[in-house]
């Protein structure tokens, strides 16, 4: 795109190829230097990081010039390279061009709204299972870290309705050699003084060990898988990754892909899950009112059974907790996207080659497009409300054509949590306690999560549950 001579340069924090701003986000830490940077540039800034420039969007109307109105210019192409060279290989959310629009066609018949009701006893399951569980804890008065309680529940989900792994043990291995690869590639993203990956450091190893790990375990399904019958197959999604075929050119995926497109379900599908429901459990302690409104609700539509895809249609209060939960508190607090050609938007010029950082935490509390913006309010998300809403107002799975596809699988997913956890549980954080948010690739509690869980005296959780 030709941009205006005329046009300005950005505003933002400046200094000699930005070491200053390189201190102080050593000394602040990501989120508190964004939100200074907010509070003093407005909506569009430009920060240098070293040689790297990136460009923050925060309004919403700027969210949609780059992901819909002008996408064709802003590519996912050397801010996804960690990720794609580390993690995920070529899996959908690192892929680009002609790739990712047939990998995309493929995919997306099994994320509808109606697809992904597949996936409901699974996690109608492995939470049933989880709540007996946490009646033995609550029982002992144990106190327990909320994500890793959360973690492990999401990790076996998303392996089941890959794999159909139903080992403990497997499920605990791939979870944790995944979180390993996943920091690897995000330090060596932060940290460009870091030695070569041949380089036998530990770091390096450990890396190294998990990523063949991982591999192996899914070739070693992949190998099972691809020996049965197609008529054997497990309903599962590497089945319907392996029988899917390109409506256009008949071809099915490569080897090479089905264990990216695998790898990236279970990057994207278990870890933000994860947040989501650590967040909510965050968010209800701090807000007696909506957990009350929420107690109200499961006690009068479900009472002690337990909830099916149709009795969940009556529970829209617990829907948007999940959905406020992800306006205040997104798990993916930003995400990046490259400039292919010189741009402009609101007069400033936006440099080809630079980094676009799009900022749904900051877009989520924008007091033009949110009443009170930092206020725990679910009823932002009934019908009415998101209706009128500025539809960029709101973009926790991003927005236009990569909006992500495995959205309606999480929405779903911790609608169920929630119901089943809340239905019997009321977990309670220390009187002392005060979380510490940070932004590291994801949103972090710096301080973790320690919850009492407390047992509601309406549960009958016993007679719920089928014993194993």
């Amino acid at each position: 795109m030709l941009t205006n001579a005329a046009t300005k340069p950005l505003p933002g924090p400046k200094s000699f190829f930005g070491l200053k701003n390189i201190l102080q986000l050593s000394q602040e830490g990501m989120l508190n230097f964004l939100t200074d940077c907010w509070r003093q540039y407005g909506d569009l800034f430009e920060i240098q990081v070293g040689p790297q420039k990136l460009t923050a969007i925060i309004h919403p109307d700027h969210v949609r010039h780059i992901t819909i109105a002008n996408a064709q210019n802003y590519e996912k192409l050397e801010s996804y390279e960690p990720v794609r060279k580390y993690v995920i290989g070529d899996g959908l959310v690192t892929s680009t061009g002609d790739l990712w629009k047939r990998q995309r066609r493929l995919m997306a018949p099994f994320y509808t709204p109606r697809g992904v009701q597949e996936f409901a006893d699974i996690f109608l399951r492995d939470t049933l299972t989880v709540a007996k569980r946490w009646q033995d804890l609550a029982a002992q008065q144990v106190q327990v870290e909320m994500f890793d309680e959360m973690a492990l529940v999401t990790a076996s989900i998303v392996l089941k309705a890959i794999f159909s792994t139903e080992s403990d043990r497997d499920i605990l291995a791939i979870k944790d050699c995944v979180e390993t690869m996943i920091k690897y590639a995000g330090s060596g993203a932060s940290n460009p003084f870091q030695l070569p990956d041949w380089v036998p450091t530990a770091r390096n190893r450990q890396y190294w060990q998990a990523r063949e790990t991982v591999h192996n375990y899914i070739n070693t399904v992949l190998d099972a898988r691809l020996a049965l019958d197609e008529s054997e197959y497990p309903n599962d999604l590497l089945s319907k990754l392996i029988t899917a075929r390109d409506e256009e050119t008949g071809e099915r995926m490569s080897r090479a892909l089905l264990r990216d497109e695998a790898l990236t379900n279970f990057f994207a599908g278990y870890e933000t899950s994860a947040r989501s429901m650590s967040h909510a459990w965050y968010a209800l302690d701090q807000n007696p009112e909506v957990k009350a409104n929420l107690h109200e609700e499961l006690d009068r539509e479900l009472g002690d059974e337990v909830p099916t895809l149709d009795t969940l249609k009556r529970l829209p209060y617990t829907l948007r907790i999940i959905k406020e939960t992800l306006r205040l508190y997104p798990p993916a607090p930003m995400y990046a996207k490259d400039v292919i050609e010189d741009d402009e938007i609101d007069g400033y010029r936006i440099e080809k080659g630079s980094t676009i950082l799009l900022l749904p935490y900051f877009t989520h509390r924008h007091p033009e497009f949110w009443d009170d913006p930092l206020r725990f309010e679910p009823n932002r998300h009934a019908p009415e409300a998101e209706r009128v809403r500025h539809a960029q107002a709101y973009h926790p799975f991003a927005a236009g054509q990569r909006i992500c596809l495995g959205n309606h699988f999480s929405l779903l997913e911790t609608h169920i949590m929630l119901a089943i956890l809340a239905q019997r549980f009321d977990p309670q954080l220390p009187s002392d306690y005060e979380a510490k948010f940070s932004i590291e690739a994801l949103l972090e509690i710096s301080n973790g999560l320690p919850m009492i869980l407390e047992k509601r005296e309406t549960s009958c959780i016993a007679s719920c549950i089928p014993s194993s």
